[in-house]
């Protein structure tokens, strides 16, 4: 819920008070998870190098200086005052910045012209504001150099892999870490039954995810909110116990004569102190399932104070008891990981103040300069620590870019094949009416990335088998840059060709959250819609000046929520006709008799393999590495739940 929606009544007021609450209270369990559990491990982590020879009080406190500068400024000031405001209609992550920059700025890889106007169809398309000299630069920085975009993509790619990369590792880092405390009241327990502990709780953890969040979120709330509590007030019983004079830590001087004290070592060890921000990102990623002022409240009215307590009781205990700060047998991989993607946030962020937010660019170079130099510091020591543990994450990284860049390069090269090689609209109507092909009863629905023409695979299917159903309809699933498309901006609804024909095309534009029906509700709200247009009394033509058919997906008409075009053979358009019933009696009888009939479902099984030209690198690439990655995901079918018995499949091989 929304405050500007909010009316003025005592009782809407004390609703959305209540909603926002209760989503704060569920974000403890979802979002900061990894965040409330790093006191288990950060100064044990941080002292286990080299720093194990700095153990004085200077060396004490200047960690936790940096710890609470660190926790101040990147979760606190980054995240919760600017990036969280950075949002793409509630989403966060790296993707839904990229998103905000390929619909806003237009930095996505295919040019403006090829794809409709994303930001149309967005819940929230944002307030317009004319560009500045600086983003104007920057768009046409861009749209020069081809390559910019890619190196885009790339960094996107990485940030998303980091994150994957660090959710395979923290889990077991913080769980084991956590289960490895039995040891401190149970010393003779052996390490093997804390590894098996902390694998069933994984395991259980796990098992759990299905539920969804909101479950999850109340389970493990009241959890994290005690062990919150526990944590802090432990914190102010050492604070006032052993050290109350761990206060003045506060000051950034300690940090600064931390470094001066320790040199390289003190640089070396901040591989474990970038530790405390472990899921800090969560809070942008999981934005979705919350709001901004949710996560907000949750954030600084307890994990902020609560942790801050907790790492300076901590240190208040560790300065009197210098000899604990070895107790561990786990030694915390610098998790490289979490500051890339990090780093990768800031980086885009830079984009986004100019580009979409449309600021001076002294504000974007103030924000990377305050928050990426701090970011820098701590990659570079993690960096260093590569070859004693954070190569794992890395690897796990790299593994996961390759094999979504690989995906995207060969899905890429597909679609380019069957864009270059679709038959034209004049070929298809030529062989309904000349050539002899047979029309039989019933409804068919030609799944395809083709938005104009005809795919290769019908074309394909024609020439072998000359018959085709009395109602065709060419159907594109578009999954636009935006989370959730408005539903009256779903539906793309054509006539190809005379109405005798009886051939249609529908695009279904649908956002990256948007749930994928099931056929059999797919195909009833299509063959619904296109009822519904047929039958609207009247008839209306727009005459206008010839347009492709990708800048008619911005200015066509709208009629009961359905766009409405029409074709010539060649692709292009003379006038743009909303076509209403009257004159289509014959069709809407037509189509309930094919209706009657039955609907059938054609999709291609398209292989895709390098062409003998190609080098040996392609070959293997495409041939080997995507012809895996292939064969060993869903099939179209399958994840749009098309009936096998209705399902009608068309073999081809494409050389790329």
């Amino acid at each position: 819920m929304d405050p500007e929606s909010v009316s003025g009544s005592g009782e809407s007021r004390l609703k959305w008070y209540k909603t926002t609450l209760c989503l704060a209270y569920q974000s403890l369990g979802v979002v900061y998870g990894d965040l409330s559990t790093s006191p288990i491990y950060v100064y044990t982590s941080t002292f286990s190098g080299r720093l194990s020879l700095h153990e004085e009080d200077d060396e004490i406190l200047g960690v936790l200086s940096l710890v609470f500068w660190t926790l101040t400024l990147i979760p606190l000031f980054k995240y919760i005052i600017f990036v969280l405001g950075a949002d793409d209609n509630g989403e966060g992550g790296t993707f839904a910045l990229y998103s905000l920059l390929c619909r806003r700025a237009k930095l996505g890889l295919l040019t403006a012209s090829c794809v409709p106007d994303d930001d149309s169809c967005a819940q929230d398309p944002g307030p317009s504001v004319e560009d500045t000299r600086t983003s104007s630069l920057l768009k046409e920085f861009f749209d020069k150099h081809q390559s910019s975009r890619i190196l885009l993509l790339l960094a996107v790619l990485l940030g998303t892999s980091m994150v994957i990369g660090d959710g395979i590792l923290t889990p077991s880092m913080s769980v084991l870490s956590a289960v490895y405390g039995i040891k401190v009241k149970a010393a003779s327990l052996h390490e093997n039954y804390t590894v098996l502990i902390a694998s069933a709780i994984l395991v259980g953890l796990f098992a759990l995810q299905h539920v969804g969040t909101h479950k999850v979120g109340f389970l493990f709330a009241p959890i994290l909110l005690a062990w919150l509590l526990c944590i802090s007030g432990v914190g102010m019983y050492n604070i006032v116990h052993w050290n109350p004079d761990i206060v003045n830590a506060l000051s950034p001087y300690y940090a600064y004569k931390f470094f001066q004290k320790t040199g390289k070592d003190g640089w070396t060890s901040l591989g474990g102190i970038v530790l405390c921000v472990t899921g800090a990102e969560a809070m942008f990623a999981d934005l979705g399932h919350f709001s901004h002022l949710s996560i907000r409240i949750a954030f600084t009215a307890v994990v902020y104070p609560c942790l801050i307590l907790a790492y300076m009781g901590e240190a208040a205990y560790l300065s009197k008891h210098k000899q604990d700060l070895q107790r561990s047998f786990y030694k915390a991989i610098p998790g490289l990981a979490v500051i890339t993607v990090m780093f990768v946030t800031t980086c885009l962020m830079f984009l986004i103040i100019i580009m979409v937010w449309k600021r001076n660019v002294l504000a974007a170079v103030a924000f990377v300069v305050v928050f990426g130099s701090v970011e820098f510091l701590y990659f570079s020591a993690c960096i260093a620590k590569v070859h004693n543990g954070a190569w794992l994450p890395l690897v796990f990284s790299l593994v996961l870019m390759s094999v979504m860049g690989i995906w995207y390069y060969g899905t890429l090269k597909k679609h380019s094949y069957e864009i270059h090689n679709r038959v034209s609209l004049e070929t298809l109507l030529r062989l309904g009416l000349n050539n002899g092909v047979n029309r039989i009863p019933g409804i068919v629905l030609i799944y395809s990335n083709v938005v104009t023409g005809v795919p290769p695979m019908f074309a394909h299917f024609v020439t072998n088998f000359p018959t085709f159903h009395q109602i065709l309809m060419f159907v594109t699933i578009q999954t636009l840059t935006v989370p959730n498309v408005l539903p009256h901006q779903r539906y793309l609804i054509s006539r190809i060709g005379p109405p005798e024909f009886r051939i249609y095309r529908c695009i279904v534009r649908l956002g990256y959250k948007d749930a994928r029906q099931d056929a059999h509700s797919f195909e009833s709200n299509l063959i619904d819609s296109l009822v519904n247009i047929l039958s609207c009394p009247g008839d209306d033509f727009i005459d206008g000046e010839e347009t492709t058919v990708d800048q008619l997906q911005q200015s066509n008409p709208v009629v009961d929520g359905i766009t409405v075009r029409h074709e010539n053979g060649n692709g292009l358009n003379r006038r743009t006709v909303r076509f209403r019933g009257g004159i289509n009696i014959e069709e809407l009888k037509d189509l309930a008799r094919a209706r009657e009939a039955g609907v059938a479902y054609m999709m291609g099984n398209v292989g895709v393999v390098a062409s003998d030209a190609s080098s040996y690198w392609k070959k293997f690439v495409i041939d080997i590495v995507y012809g895996f990655l292939r064969q060993n995901c869903r099939r179209p079918s399958t994840a749009l739940g098309v009936p096998h018995t209705s399902l009608i499949e068309v073999g081809m091989v494409y050389r790329v």
